[in-house]
């Protein structure tokens, strides 16, 4: 059972990254301006209101110039994040100062320009907006004053919606390797007598809170696979204590995260794939595969996911970029993409759906650690549900292409018979590989003989796994169902380190 409240958890699931990020952003802006307007914090409302049209005009402006110059899809939502960052970390200037005028242009242009100019096969290598406040602290002398962590009105709204953020992105790990190093070094530093105050210092008036949950997170620029995670998150917070410096030069928080970015760029150097569409093929029900030709050959382990954007012309709130599990094998010159349609389907689905052959998609950020273990005599169940066989898909094409046979049991439920996708791998899995498929349904129309009426349970897997103690489990496909699952499996004594749910951004 879940410990926050159900319209929380609701939210979190139905939310994209990127709009929870915003609607973050957006509250700590918010409420700031309130408690300007009645005196409880040293905030000056209209020089507030002025700073965030100035920077997001700017950044929007930018952005736009630079991705028509580069041949880029532009994100709206990418955009409006930057420039709120900058709006609560930059001191917030009136029309009449025209070096805070200037200061401000200055880092918003930098911030977009960095997406761009500083980039390797499309994607950008720099936090842009630790770009966009650094350069004016290492060009012009005016480093940023991340004035949001003085206003300890908001600590509270700081921590919850940070804490929200990160079970969303389930990106505990890095937050934590970075704040048990950071304030180590930074209480080690002072003195006995010191201690004490060094934490709350640190806890209380520095950027702390704000930077880890906001910045340090950002997908795209930190590493995704949890070792290197945990190294970057550590580097980062070593760099940003305060008695770390290079001579005379002491890091400030987004050095030292521009730092860590190095170290992504190098440890994750696969970049932005383009995707040129070849056919559409029915997959089951109201589920398609959309099979693209890349314009190079994509690395991959059977199971992972990338982020795709496509150019929607209204984005809703769930904006124009979308997670999905590869659902090709990595022994497959082609990158299979299996989407579920509905009626009231999102403005990126409707465009997806848009599609014709020929024409290009774009996908980034290569991800997720569901993958196969790499011994191959551990037994395993895969557990999914409609859609969610995407990612069992993949790696039951790599074994069949490879021909290995792995003691794996697959169950399957789906509301229908005719929303079972991928019956012919399921099918060639059995027959070749010996690795059997149990089905099913909800609804008893069409289903065939040996199909479950209902849900996949407790009997059914004791049934069809009579070893499930000695098995590890992988669990894909709507959320519900995966939580659903999980729990029915540790009633049942499986230890929850032999349960692996398929996760990725925007998808939990």
């Amino acid at each position: 059972m879940s410990l926050m409240p159900e319209f929380l958890d609701r939210l979190i699931e139905r939310t994209t990254m990127y709009r929870l990020v915003l609607y973050y952003l957006l509250a700590l802006l918010g409420g700031t301006f309130l408690l300007g307007m009645f005196r409880i914090v040293a905030v000056e409302p209209t020089a507030l209101v002025f700073s965030a049209v100035l920077i997001g005009v700017t950044c929007w402006v930018a952005n736009r110039v630079f991705a028509q110059v580069f041949g880029a899809v532009p994100n709206s939502e990418s955009v409006y994040i930057t420039a709120l960052i900058l709006v609560l970390i930059i001191d917030p200037a009136t029309a009449t100062d025209l070096t805070g005028v200037g200061l401000l242009v200055f880092a918003a242009v930098w911030a977009m320009a960095s997406k761009f100019i500083f980039a390797a096969r499309g994607r950008h290598i720099f936090n842009p907006a630790a770009i966009g406040v650094a350069l004016p602290g290492l060009l012009l002398g005016e480093p940023a004053s991340w004035w949001i962590s003085t206003v300890t009105w908001l600590l509270p709204v700081i921590l919850i919606g940070g804490v929200l953020l990160l079970r969303k992105l389930r990106r505990f790990d890095l937050v934590l390797a970075f704040a048990a190093t950071n304030l180590l070094v930074g209480i080690l530093s002072a003195a006995p007598g010191e201690m004490l105050g060094q934490l709350r210092l640190t806890l209380m008036e520095s950027p702390f809170f704000f930077f880890a949950f906001v910045m340090l997170t950002e997908p795209l620029t930190a590493p995704q696979q949890k070792a290197w995670r945990l190294i970057y998150g550590a580097l980062v917070g070593l760099l940003a204590a305060p008695p770390i410096h290079l001579g005379s030069y002491y890091f400030t928080p987004e050095v030292a995260l521009l730092a860590g970015n190095l170290l992504t760029f190098v440890t994750s150097p696969q970049g932005r794939v383009i995707l040129t569409l070849e056919r559409i093929e029915a997959a089951a029900g109201d589920a398609y595969d959309f099979i693209f030709r890349p314009d190079r050959q994509l690395a991959f382990s059977a199971g992972q996911y990338l982020e795709w954007t496509l150019p929607v012309k209204r984005p809703d709130e769930r904006g124009n970029r979308r997670y999905f599990t590869i659902a090709s094998a990595p022994t497959d010159d082609r990158v299979r993409l299996g989407v579920k349609f509905s009626a009231d389907g999102s403005a990126f689905k409707q465009t997806l759906a848009e599609l014709r052959p020929g024409q290009t998609m774009v996908a980034s950020q290569l991800a997720g650690d569901f993958t196969l273990p790499r011994d191959r005599e551990r037994k395993l169940v895969f557990i999914a549900g409609g859609i969610g066989i995407t990612p069992f898909r993949s790696m039951l094409e790599q074994l069949l292409d490879e021909n290995i046979s792995r003691p794996i049991v697959v169950l399957y439920g789906n509301r229908s018979a005719r929303e079972i996708a991928y019956r012919d791998v399921l099918d060639e899995a059995e027959r070749r590989l010996r690795i059997p498929t149990y089905y099913a349904v909800l609804e008893p129309e069409g289903a065939a003989g040996g199909m479950k009426i209902g849900y996949v349970d407790e009997a059914m897997i004791r049934r069809a796994v009579p070893d499930f103690a000695e098995r590890t489990f992988f669990i894909s496909g709507p959320q519900p169902m995966v939580l659903a699952t999980k729990q029915i499996l540790r009633r049942m004594g499986v230890p929850f380190w032999r349960i692996k749910t398929d996760f990725f951004p925007g998808l939990a």
